[in-house]
């Protein structure tokens, strides 16, 4: 599925609500909601602070989910398409950030 088919699912899943898309500030509001809820599952599985016996099994994968969700709400909300953004930010990496980590294949610009 591309962004842009992510992107119109979450469109049609919204647009049967009169409520439609939330506004931006709630949205990022969520955000910050879905990325405390992702941080405390990688802290149960990978820090140093287990899950109590008595709380559900969580899921990184749904949390990560979860945001891309509420992410690509906001895009939508604000009529940005994701695809042209994460292809403008590859670019970016791609270029400023070309020579700023050691390669696995030296010499070249991708393995």
């Amino acid at each position: 599925m591309t962004l842009q088919e992510v992107q119109q699912r979450v469109d049609d899943y919204i647009g049967q609500f009169k409520e439609g898309y939330f506004s931006p500030m709630t949205l990022i509001v969520r955000l910050s909601e879905e990325l405390g809820e992702l941080a405390r599952e990688v802290n149960h599985e990978y820090g140093e602070k287990p899950k109590k016996s008595t709380e559900p099994e969580g899921s990184i994968a749904m949390e990560l989910g979860d945001m891309l969700f509420v992410l690509t709400c906001l895009a939508n909300r604000l009529n940005i398409d994701l695809d042209a953004s994460f292809n403008a930010v590859m670019e970016k990496f791609e270029t400023r950030d070309k020579d700023r980590w050691t390669r696995i294949y030296p010499n070249t610009s991708t393995p």
